[in-house]
């Protein structure tokens, strides 16, 4: 069973997708946003293409455990995605996620521009990885 893990913002969504056996989690693509019909179809495309069965989506959430704004926004947009998809979608929590992705990508020295290109993508890895260790 494969799962995808979002990591979705306002401007891009990071992708990350299940090993076949819900081990590990590996980054796949960083989806420039367009249109929210646009999107949802490239997800679709997606989901078809590895045989997804589950999404697991990051919920940001303020250090106090608030949801805002920006919560919302995911929400709203993980509400739409299941309809269109008809998958189950798990929120899960990602403060710190992309603290994390920088610290990693930092580690390994990459320049600034190609950890901009690499951190939604890593952050969505973060996601899901969490969730499938805790499972």
């Amino acid at each position: 069973m494969r799962i995808l893990g979002l990591d979705v913002g306002d401007r891009t969504i990071g992708v990350a997708l299940s090993d076949p056996l819900g081990f590990t989690a590996q980054g796949i693509t960083t989806i420039r946003r367009k249109t929210e019909q646009i999107d949802i179809e490239e997800l679709k495309k997606i989901c078809e293409e590895y045989g997804v069965e589950k999404i697991v989506s990051g919920l940001p959430k303020n250090m106090n455990g608030t949801l805002g704004p920006q919560s919302e926004k995911v929400v709203a947009f993980c509400d739409k995605l299941k309809e269109a998809l008809n998958l189950e979608i798990i929120m899960w929590d990602e403060r710190l996620t992309t603290v994390a992705a920088h610290r990693v990508m930092l580690e390994a020295d990459l320049s600034r521009s190609k950890r901009k290109k690499l951190v939604d993508k890593v952050a969505a890895t973060y996601i899901l990885q969490g969730y499938l260790d805790s499972i």
